[in-house]
């Protein structure tokens, strides 16, 4: 089955569930997309003039836009991704919500403020202040095409840039619904452009003349994008694959945690970056959170019906990833006590849950993007650590524990986690989201996120006369031997105490940290 009809002026949506097509769009070429980018260009001074305040009110009025039509929009997720209409309007308003924290957060966070200017230059003040970018391309997914991709388009416009966005070729309709509802707020100006197309149009856009460019999708993608941008030293952000583990302890809520596992595990059938697709129990528990996950699981399926809680698989060639991933967890050894091979069909998938699959399968390895889970016993906390940071992917995770779960999650090797619950991280405007490792690298949301999109500004000011003047070619001899001996009183003591052997110096930092 096609999932879009591919020619080369016009691209087709389609409703993953049935294979009708709900929208038709012109694509984009390159010249098209130089020229959004120009228009973009055009109107950034006008909006980096407009400072915080203006900035605000017009994102406060794009948020009421989003908010009173939060159904329309569901409406255009929901028929070109297939998932239930509730779910679009959970992440439209996640996205509402962090456009709400940026128009009051953004002067606080990128502002002019002042600094130390230390003791060498005390006759200075310092400032640093953070500065648009210009114009930011962001390229989105197809699996939430409102909230991730708004995680890039809110935060860089909240820094004072326009925007040139590419959406998914699965869901161009919801790329264009947004930049025409901020069209509505501000007619006579290009903050938000959509340009549509396949892979040709993302790397003309990532070798436009743009200043940044943020990319969500696949990790092999990532690099095609890094390479194409690369060839104007263009920066980006890159968010891409993840293949999350949630990790639970001898004394954690297991009726919480299985609750948790099932929906990082199935919702949105399993098409999520962040999602949870490995699960390491304590062996005291395993036996008693399987049984409970294995009811959640079966308590819900994916399909059209009014009582589905999952709809179809958007990309459709992601169930022969499905597949192949739980057949080769059962030819290695696996058991699947919810589901199977079975469940998979030309386009739904059903909840999947496996136990005892080796560590080195492709359902542990790799990303499946689906609705499968694996669940392995792990003999302690250290073991579901160590296995939990084997893999190449650092994205997100969770733990579930009674008494260390702060401790734990500090261990891993990921961007984000949440403890006792699940993506919770994600939903909380103040955090940063991104990744290490094959996951990829730089920020959004939060601070980072408004910082990710600017370049730090500084200044300094003379105030007064310095009474020791270095950048001069009239220094003397005896301001040199000042310089030094003023360096040594501020610094000598420091360089006394490194004489001390590493280990005791390591032992005398955790003596004064106890007392």
């Amino acid at each position: 089955m096609s999932e879009h009809t591919e020619s080369p002026d016009k691209l087709e949506s389609m409703d993953p569930a049935t294979g009708d097509v709900v929208g038709v769009h012109a694509v984009d070429d390159t010249a098209s997309v130089d020229a959004a980018v120009a228009r973009a260009r055009a109107s950034a001074g006008w909006w980096a003039g407009l400072g915080f305040d203006g900035r605000a009110e017009v994102l406060g009025q794009w948020r009421a836009v989003l908010t009173r039509r939060m159904a329309q929009l569901a409406d255009v997720v929901h028929a070109e991704t297939g998932k239930p209409h509730a779910d679009a309007q959970l992440e439209i308003g996640l996205a509402i919500d962090h456009l709400a924290w940026i128009g009051s957060k953004a002067e606080k966070v990128l502002g002019r403020h002042r600094v130390s200017s230390g003791l060498l230059l005390a006759n200075h003040s310092a400032s640093v202040e953070y500065r648009p970018l210009g114009v930011v391309g962001v390229i989105g997914p197809w699996n939430y095409p409102v909230f991730t991709p708004m995680g890039s388009i809110a935060y860089a416009l909240g820094a004072g840039n326009t925007v040139v966005f590419k959406p998914s070729e699965l869901t161009p309709g919801v790329g264009v619904w947004l930049a025409d509802s901020l069209r509505e707020v501000v007619p006579d100006q290009h903050l938000l452009q959509t340009v549509i197309g396949w892979g040709e149009t993302g790397a003309a856009l990532c070798r436009a003349d743009i200043d940044k460019l943020a990319f969500t999708g696949s990790t092999g993608t990532g690099k095609k994008v890094m390479a194409a941008c690369a060839e104007n030293l263009t920066p980006v952000v890159i968010e891409a694959g993840g293949k999350d583990a949630l990790i639970v302890d001898e004394d954690a809520d297991l009726e919480a945690a299985a609750d948790a596992a099932a929906w990082g595990a199935f919702s949105n059938a399993g098409q999520t970056c962040i999602g949870v697709e490995r699960v390491y129990v304590h062996e005291k528990v395993h036996e008693e959170f399987v049984a409970l996950l294995s009811e959640k699981a079966r308590a819900v399926h994916a399909g059209t019906d009014a009582d589905a809680k999952l709809g179809p698989m958007t990309m459709t060639s992601q169930l022969e990833v499905v597949r192949r991933h739980v057949d080769d967890a059962l030819a290695r050894g696996g058991r699947a006590v919810v589901g199977g091979p079975e469940p998979v069909d030309e386009r739904f998938a059903q909840p999947v849950v496996l136990v005892d699959v080796p560590e080195d399968s492709l359902a542990v390895t790799e990303e499946t993007f689906g609705p499968t889970v694996v669940v392995n016993k792990v003999a302690c906390m250290d073991e579901a650590i160590e296995r939990t940071n084997a893999g190449k992917y650092g994205l997100g995770g969770a733990v579930f524990s009674g008494r260390r779960g702060p401790e734990i999650a500090r261990q891993l090797r990921s961007g984000m986690t949440s403890v006792n619950s699940v993506i919770a991280f994600a939903g909380i405007p103040s955090l940063p989201f991104g990744g290490v490792g094959d996951s990829g690298f730089g920020r959004i949301h939060g601070a980072d996120g408004l910082r990710e999109f600017t370049y730090a500004k500084a200044v300094t000011r003379q105030r007064m006369k310095p009474v020791l003047n270095l950048t001069t070619f009239e220094r003397t001899t005896e301001q040199d031997t000042l310089f030094v001996t003023l360096l040594t009183a501020l610094h000598g003591r420091a360089s006394q105490i490194s004489k001390r052997p590493l280990r005791e110096r390591v032992q005398a930092v955790r003596d004064r940290r106890r007392g």
